[in-house]
């Protein structure tokens, strides 16, 4: 049930004790080899020795994504490049990416956040996981293959794509536990569907799934299509990779593994510290990283965080699946829109399958939302009359649900782009 029983159950005053040293060590860490850090911590008039308790956290400054392009490529390390034996990187889809690096002792770290997600997930020493995340600069791949040796179990490297070779060893091997992410899951069992196979030729019991939002009823889609159980996973490569917090067979929010990491919400406007259970966004620092330490790190990811025991005995404070980006959100009309609000809706109305496209454009002063959403096989054979019906159906429930109408275009199934990795959701037409 635990992969490290100490850790995760530990009684949160002890933790804290825990938090507080390592706290203090990173503070001074970066302070005293990062010239990017000192600077700030100068500017806000903060030393290492003024971190006395962990209260004192709401003293240091933030840290973005920005800075690390700012200090593209190393200049935001803590140790001396020979020190550092591995580096990731962002896709950099809008500009440089942000490297990572990564010492001897970071990837057994790394491993060790790793086990315990994949352990939470269901893995075992007897699983046989299939890694369908993509290898290479992306964390996904190597960050599940390192954490499922750790515990022992037998990793089949596949990677992304090649859906149909996918499926075949999926089958031949005995494949147990699939991590991919779930939009690419969801095409799996398409495919799987569209061959005409048998459900029972699969051996597959987990599915552990991130890098992207992704909502409950798409967990529920997942569920019932492949008939697994569905486990979220969180992580970003800033921080470390996936593996900062996952859920457990509970599925009640993510255990993030606080020995490493502290997290925070705040108020993505004021910066603000927010009570738990408010919605804000997430920030983490963390406690153990030796190559990238991160202050108070602003992922820009919206969640909350909950501090009721769960009831898989873990101590660590759960946070809420990721409910969107500051940075995804769509205003329109002055109306904040998260893709996952939209997926959401879609699932919940039925009669279509989990591929959607949300397109904003500007008519004049006016900004227009449409929703291109995929039907289901039988519902796009039946009368017009049916679809009619589901695409008013639809539009009522997203204007309930956003507060503002949009445009809903049904259309055949398998027409929308399918992506072996992170789905691109909108297309943002507005010249803002």
């Amino acid at each position: 049930m635990y992969w490290n029983q100490h850790y995760e159950c530990m009684p949160h005053q002890q933790l804290e004790a825990v938090q507080l040293e390592r706290l203090k060590n990173i503070v001074e860490r970066v302070y005293y080899n990062v010239p990017f850090y000192r600077h700030k911590l100068q500017e806000v008039g903060v030393e290492p020795g003024d971190i006395q308790s962990l209260e004192d956290l709401k003293k240091l400054p933030f840290t973005t994504k920005q800075d690390l392009r700012d200090n593209y490529p190393f200049n935001m390390f803590a140790t001396s490049m020979s020190d550092i034996v591995r580096v990731h990187a962002s896709s950099g889809t809008t500009g440089k990416p942000t490297v990572v690096g990564y010492t001897r002792a970071d990837l057994n770290t790394w491993a060790e956040l790793m086990a315990r997600a994949l352990t939470c997930g269901g893995t075992t020493k007897s699983s046989v996981i299939q890694i369908a995340y993509g290898y290479g600069l992306f964390t996904g791949g190597l960050g599940a293959h390192y954490g499922a040796e750790r515990i022992g179990a037998m990793v089949i490297p596949i990677s992304g794509g090649n859906t149909q070779r996918q499926l075949m060893i999926m089958k031949d091997f005995g494949t147990t536990v699939l991590t991919c992410t779930p939009s690419y899951a969801i095409h799996l069992a398409e495919v799987w569907e569209s061959m005409g196979e048998d459900r029972s030729q699969l051996k597959l019991q987990y599915g552990i799934f991130g890098a992207e939002p992704w909502s409950e009823r798409m967990r529920q889609e997942l569920e019932k299509r492949l008939q697994i159980s569905a486990i979220d996973i969180y992580g970003l490569s800033e921080v470390i990779g996936p593996g900062v917090a996952c859920e457990c067979q509970e599925k009640k929010g993510l255990h993030i593994f606080e020995d490493h990491f502290i997290p925070e919400i705040i108020d993505p406007v004021t910066g603000e510290n927010l009570p738990y259970g408010e919605k804000g966004e997430l920030v983490i620092t963390t406690l153990t990283k030796e190559a990238l330490p991160m202050l108070r790190y602003r992922t820009r990811d919206i969640s909350m965080l909950i501090k009721e025991p769960c009831a898989c005995g873990r101590t660590h404070i759960r946070m809420h699946r990721v409910m969107g980006r500051t940075d995804d959100m769509l205003i329109i009309r002055g109306v904040n829109v998260f893709p996952s609000q939209v997926e959401t809706v879609l699932l919940e109305v039925g009669g279509t399958e989990p591929h959607y496209l949300l397109i904003v454009d500007r008519k004049g002063s006016l900004d227009e939302l449409e929703v291109q959403v995929e039907v289901s096989a039988e519902m796009f054979s039946d009368k017009v009359k049916g679809l009619e019906d589901l695409g008013h159906k639809i539009r009522h429930r997203l204007e309930s649900v956003l507060g503002l109408t949009a445009k809903v275009k049904l259309v055949e199934p398998h027409t929308l782009p399918r992506s072996e990795g992170k789905t691109q959701r909108v297309i943002d037409r507005r010249k803002i």
